[in-house]
């Protein structure tokens, strides 16, 4: 069951005390983790980030059953994070798209998510007007023009 399908939604009720339990010890290994990251040198920790946001890209692409170059996400990640990418693949639109989209996610996280940042990702997501069904609105609402969104 997915969280759209419980009855209640969108009002949510939860347990407050044993949400901050659970967060405190989250927040505790974070703490940790932060420390551990700072122990190691700019270069470890650029490494770190680099491969945890190309897992993350190709992740993500993975749930819309694309299958993406992992050379081609690295050197995108790398370009756009200021890292050497001297040697890797040049990365083709598909790839710099979702790379964009993820930047900004992850790196611009304290800002509103407003219509236009997700208008914006939706044109770095598909900067031809294509989608593997044909033509589609970028950057814009849906107009339902080809019929209603579903959730497969």
């Amino acid at each position: 069951m997915y969280i759209y399908n419980l009855k209640k939604w969108p009002q949510f009720f939860w347990n407050e005390k044993a949400l901050v339990e659970k967060l405190g010890r989250i927040r505790y290994q974070q703490g940790r983790l932060v420390g551990q990251m700072t122990a190691l040198g700019f270069e470890l920790k650029g490494e770190s980030v680099l491969r945890t946001l190309t897992e993350e890209v190709l992740k993500t692409s993975e749930i819309e059953g694309e299958n993406l170059d992992p050379q081609q996400v690295r050197s995108s990640l790398a370009r756009r994070l200021g890292m050497d990418a001297g040697g890797l693949k040049p990365a083709d639109r598909d790839v710099e798209g979702i790379v964009g989209m993820i930047i900004d996610a992850t790196q611009n996280y304290g800002n509103a998510l407003t219509a236009q940042r997700l208008c914006n990702w939706h044109a770095d997501l598909f900067p031809t007007g294509r989608n593997s069904f044909g033509k589609i609105i970028t950057g814009a609402w849906r107009d339902d023009a080809a019929g209603p969104m579903q959730v497969v």
